[in-house]
């Protein structure tokens, strides 16, 4: 029978960064839900909040595949009749492209207590420009 891993000591947190320029969105937020839980550490065990803070740059210049730009929609309800408001990829990259990147992060994490933790840990910039200079956050390819 095998034992249940428990990691002694201090977990290491880290600050790690991503360019999203040219990359493609499901890709690249997978690569982010997994830095974000910690499932490329040697030392991962689920339910551990062990993973690194991620910055996000230039999340205006993602890509996506097919039609997708003018086909995907966000959708929000005010919770009143007539309520419902929808907004295209195009536009949300337009105008938010943050919350794009999140959105598609948040649907690769856990929908609990600890993937509401995990959600705040991702900081994304529409430019090139952080203010996380300070952490010295290392950069992934």
């Amino acid at each position: 029978m095998d034992k249940t891993f428990v990691l002694k000591g201090k977990i290491e947190r880290e600050w790690v960064l991503v360019d999203a320029n040219e990359q493609t969105l499901g890709r690249l937020a997978t690569q982010i839900a997994h830095i974000l839980m910690g499932k490329h550490k040697p030392t991962f065990t689920p339910g551990v909040m062990m993973g690194d803070s991620v910055i996000v740059i230039n999340a205006g210049f993602i890509k996506v595949t097919g039609n997708r730009l003018t086909e995907k929609f966000y959708y929000a309800h005010s919770g009143f009749p007539g309520g419902l408001k929808s907004v295209s990829l195009k536009d949300q990259l337009k105008n938010h492209p943050d919350r794009v990147i999140r959105h598609a992060v948040w649907g690769m994490i856990p929908h609990n207590k600890m993937g509401r933790e995990l959600i705040k840990k991702i900081k994304v910039y529409a430019g090139s420009e952080h203010p996380h200079q300070a952490q010295t956050p290392t950069v992934v390819e």
